[in-house]
């Protein structure tokens, strides 16, 4: 399916982020973008309709001049507490007489793995492959054109509390706009900034918002774990807020000059603080900052640490952690995140689309460009199977595979 145009919105807890990107001569290039305050969101929750709805139109129509089009539909992420995951597994018998897998028995297979046992209150966002297995033979990608009589599938399932997602959906309706998918967080910004190489080997990804860190994990080239904490950035500011006695845009501020505040082995300084009142400055330094941002964020970190520990194989080993979203700015924030997880850690930065100018080579832009990836050939739950039917060379690769194996 060919689109000319795709769109995705990002209705954070800080801030709302659209993006239009349009099929170039390379593919999909970014061609506008437009952002605009949150004020109606709450750890991924709307709080409040009317000034959700206004920073979606808010963020649209920037979008929409800079590309010079108007935006019919978009895709749009989700997060929150209410977002849980599972994997799954189904088994199906291949239709046609000549054996062959088709997108038909594909779809029948992914469909099979959706029948869970689901809350009333709930619904699947994604049921995305992980791998399929033709016959016995596992670790398939893409089984279409196989020859076998046994399909099976392993995916991964996300699903969310369908109030909450009709409220967001509610929002973008009333801004004038048609929902062409939703996206889990954490799975769009993977697809901006994490490579395949990454994927396959094994890879954390957390997803630092404003008001919730989304964790992502990768092994064999498939979602493995997705998940929601519901702590973000925002508590940090409150917390120097409350520890330096001054205002949470003062304490903003402070957060993004000096971060976690001295690193060791570097001279401490000394910094400003306006006091509550604004009328009167006091001093404060980068240790006693340091004392106040460390113990959250490596809370952060370990309680993320702690749900991945409780629901990926023990056995499973894992490369490196990716850190991206706003909240990865914070200086200072790698050695922390090395130091609770034990891995290498490198700031994932938005790579994967052309016309990113560098603006938009940041973090918290990945979910927002994320989607106009993932958004179009996000698996099988939007009824098209989004990887290409195979080429008669992959089918005779495919069949020399099965006679030397």
């Amino acid at each position: 399916m060919k689109h000319e145009t795709v769109a995705g919105l990002d209705i954070g807890t800080t801030k709302t982020c659209a993006v239009v990107a349009a099929e170039g001569p390379g593919g999909l290039e970014i061609i506008g973008y437009g952002e605009a305050p949150s004020l109606g969101m709450r750890k991924g929750v709307v709080t409040d309709l009317e000034e959700t709805i206004k920073s979606i139109e808010a963020a649209t129509e920037r979008a929409e001049r800079m590309a010079g089009m108007h935006v019919a539909d978009v895709y749009v992420a989700i997060t929150g507490e209410h977002i849980r995951s599972t994997n799954s597994h189904a088994v199906v018998a291949v239709a046609s007489e000549d054996r062959e897998v088709s997108s038909a028995d594909v779809r029948r297979v992914v469909d099979a793995s959706k029948i869970i046992n689901l809350p009333a209150d709930r619904q699947i966002v994604h049921a995305l492959p992980r791998f399929f297995t033709v016959d016995g033979q596992d670790g398939v990608e893409d089984p279409v054109g196989m020859a076998g009589g046994r399909l099976e599938v392993d995916t991964h399932i996300v699903t969310g509390g369908t109030t909450f997602i009709t409220n967001v959906l509610k929002c973008v309706h009333r801004a004038g706009l048609e929902v062409a998918g939703i996206v889990f967080e954490p799975l769009a910004s993977s697809a901006a900034t994490l490579l395949d190489e990454e994927k396959q080997v094994g890879v954390v990804l957390l997803d630092v918002g404003g008001g919730t860190t989304d964790i992502a994990v990768y092994s064999g080239g498939g979602a493995l774990y997705t998940s929601t904490i519901p702590v973000g950035g925002n508590m940090l500011t409150n917390d120097i807020a409350l520890g330096l006695k001054t205002t949470t845009a003062e304490a903003e501020q402070i957060k993004r000059a000096y971060g976690a505040g001295t690193v060791e082995g570097e001279a401490e300084q000394i910094f400003p603080v306006k006091t509550l009142d604004g009328r009167a400055t006091k001093e404060a330094t980068t240790s006693h900052l340091r004392q106040i941002v460390v113990p959250r964020v490596l809370e952060t970190f370990r309680m993320a640490k702690g749900k991945i520990i409780e629901n990926v194989p023990r056995d499973l080993i894992l490369g490196e952690v990716v850190l991206t979203g706003g909240g990865a700015h914070l200086q200072g924030i790698e050695p922390l995140a090395e130091e609770v997880f034990g891995l290498p850690v490198r700031l994932g930065v938005p790579s994967a689309i052309a016309g990113l100018t560098d603006a938009l080579k940041q973090p918290q832009y990945a979910t927002a460009i994320g989607l106009v990836l993932f958004g179009p050939n996000g698996g099988i739950e939007n009824g098209t199977y989004a990887k290409r039917r195979p080429s008669l060379f992959a089918k005779i690769r495919n069949w020399l595979g099965d006679l030397w194996n």
